[in-house]
């Protein structure tokens, strides 16, 4: 019997659990759209969607001393960055570049906060996509809803083949 059994192992300690699901939703927020395996798709769902939530409550009560509450609450969903970084203004040394995770709990604040603020929920979609031909691996596409498509596919005219006789051989027509 499963009573109160609530989510899925994947395989892993639960350590590595979520240390894979803080990188899923990180790449998650920050692409807006993600390949990867059924269960994983499923099991990032909801830990996405409570993050975007988080953003959506803070960006409906403006700025206060709850919004800084829910970013760190947001940024215990993602992986801590700019870590073992030399403080800004050492000698001759850059700032370190923000991370993925710092990028995530801005997006999901400032742009999904806006996009997402008269939905009542439900910011992810999941699609299948049938098995991985290596191991059957069932593979579904998890991405956030009303995303904006950046990649416009744009068709380009096919060449022409050039004719050529019998087997490739012969006269090439021009």
């Amino acid at each position: 019997m499963r009573h109160k059994v609530a989510h899925r192992k994947l395989g892993r300690t639960s350590e590595h659990r979520t240390s894979l699901l803080r990188n899923l939703c990180t790449s998650l927020i920050v692409n807006e759209y993600l390949v990867t395996t059924l269960p994983k798709a499923k099991e990032l769902r909801p830990f996405a969607e409570r993050v975007i939530t988080l953003g959506k409550r803070a960006h409906l009560k403006g700025a206060d001393e709850s919004s800084v509450h829910a970013r760190r609450l947001a940024s215990g969903y993602f992986h801590a960055g700019n870590t073992n970084r030399f403080p800004d203004g050492t000698y001759k040394r850059k700032p370190a570049p923000r991370t993925a995770g710092v990028q995530a709990v801005d997006k999901v604040f400032g742009e999904l906060a806006e996009r997402y603020a008269e939905r009542p929920g439900g910011y992810t979609r999941i699609l299948k996509l049938g098995s991985r031909k290596g191991d059957g691996a069932e593979m579904a596409i998890i991405e956030l809803v009303d995303r904006t498509n950046e990649t416009e596919v744009v068709e380009q005219p096919k060449e022409q083949k050039k004719k050529r006789g019998l087997f490739g051989f012969g006269k090439k027509s021009e």
